[in-house]
């Protein structure tokens, strides 16, 4: 129905679709700035606190995005990002997620953070990206879903680009201008400003010019 509204208005439905969701989200608790723009209806699964998540200005959500928080999880996102459909955000434990200011990200990627996740200023996310800073233990004496997890921070600097399906997993940093390939697997481990990895496990096969 939403999308056949904004069809017959040549999308102007979506102006007055997106004040009606900030406010939704501000009865909530979510704290929401200026010129906030939605094109779906988000999902909330909020089992901490509503103020930990907070949304920055000329924010736009194309399509319907997964918020979740839990204990004193914190989502941060900064100003001028712009989210695709069916993009997930999941913070918990004392976690603080951050997608820094003029970030884009595609569709379909998932942010699974139970340690601090940052993404840096002016990044590309391609679709279908997967970060992951915990893990479950996998001893063999008991069910690898009933062990406790371990985790590791990620740090994405500034002006980086994850390509299509690229996961990272946790103790990652990346430092700026860097570049992850398609279909990469990153994991414990460091990389120099402006590297170019790829590979499952990734390593380094160039540096941007």
């Amino acid at each position: 129905m939403f999308e056949f509204l904004a069809l017959i208005t040549n999308k102007k439905y979506w102006i007055l679709h997106s004040y009606i969701i900030k406010f939704i989200l501000k009865l909530y608790g979510i704290k929401v700035g200026k010129n906030f723009y939605c094109e779906g209806v988000p999902k909330l699964k909020i089992k901490g606190k509503a103020e930990n998540i907070v949304i920055g200005s000329n924010v736009s959500f194309l399509g319907n995005i997964d918020l979740r928080n839990r204990e004193n999880g914190k989502i941060i996102i900064c100003d001028n990002v712009s989210i695709d459909n069916d993009t997930r955000f999941v913070s918990a434990n004392d976690t603080v997620l951050t997608i820094g200011e003029g970030t884009g990200i595609g569709p379909f990627s998932i942010f699974n953070c139970g340690v601090n996740v940052t993404i840096g200023k002016h990044c590309l996310i391609s679709g279908h990206v997967y970060i992951q800073s915990s893990e479950h233990g996998f001893e063999k004496e008991q069910l690898i879903k009933e062990q406790n997890h371990s985790y590791g921070e990620i740090i994405i600097g500034d002006d980086c680009w994850l390509a299509a399906d690229a996961m990272i997993a946790k103790d990652v940093k990346l430092g700026h201008g860097c570049i992850v390939g398609a279909k990469s697997f990153l994991r414990n481990v460091e990389y120099a400003n402006n590297s170019i990895v790829a590979g499952a496990p990734s390593m380094k096969i160039g540096e941007r010019k």
